[in-house]
This record gives C-alpha cells, structure tokens and sequence, in this order.
C-alpha cells in the first residue's frame, strides 16, 4: 500500500519532528476555535509520546501516515469551508 505521505511535502513527511510540529499547529488551530485548545494539544501530545519509543519501522510508517491523514483530513476541511466547494466524495 503506498504512503499518504506522498501528498505532504517531503521535509514534513519524512521528519517525525517537524510532523510532531505541524500536528501540534493544527492541534492549537482547532482548539482556539473550537475553545479547547489545552485539550486537543494535549490529545496530539499523547499520540506522540505513546509511541515515541517504537523501533518497529512497519508500525512506524503506519503512525506517521496516520498523522499524515489527520493533517491533510484538515487541510481539506478547511478549504472545502472557505471555499463552499466538496473536495471529497460522501457515501
């Protein structure tokens, strides 16, 4: 299967850290407008920390691809709310 990955930019996707980073942005992003934000950072900085340790680079590439969807499922929320137009298919 291959990675989501490819849909973010190469420096992101393939840097834990700067993906850590960016996951923490959208985290603060969604939380001033949603008014939680300690909460929703808090959530991204748990995901982070559950798995800081694992070696395993199966299960590594699911995680970051993981984050990588959470990302561009966000990036695409937001656009389709600014721009009034549907970028994904419902069912």
């Amino acid at each position: 299967m291959p990675s989501l990955q490819t849909a973010l930019p190469p420096e992101l996707a393939n840097n834990v850290i700067r993906l850590y980073r960016e996951c923490l942005r959208r985290a603060k992003f969604i939380g001033q407008r949603q008014y939680n934000t300690e909460l929703v950072v808090d959530m991204v900085r748990q995901q982070f920390k559950k798995h800081m340790h694992e070696t395993d680079p199966e299960k590594i590439q699911k995680l970051k691809d993981d984050a990588a969807r959470g990302l561009i499922n966000h990036i695409l929320y937001e656009s389709e709310k600014m721009t009034g137009r549907k970028f994904s298919k419902s069912s």
